[in-house]
């Protein structure tokens, strides 16, 4: 996968799904708007694994759509 896409067009086709983005572009808010595609699943120790074999040199993840209501988050 080597097309650029915005977060928009990710959103569209990847929701539901965590994705592994290379080189992602960021606004001043560091709110990704754009990058690379590397990888997507709905699993995120799948898109992380992927993460380990690709070591991309400058990445971001990302969960596209709504979060299980059970779900925690730790930052």
């Amino acid at each position: 996968m080597e097309t650029i896409l915005s977060l928009q067009e990710m959103q569209t086709r990847y929701d539901g799904e965590w994705v592994l983005i290379g080189d992602p572009e960021t606004d001043e808010a560091l709110s990704i708007q754009r990058g690379q595609v590397l990888w997507h699943s709905k699993s995120r120790d799948e898109v992380y694994r992927q993460a380990r074999m690709l070591k991309p040199r400058h990445s971001a993840f990302l969960f596209i759509g709504r979060l299980p209501s059970d779900t925690e988050v730790v930052l």
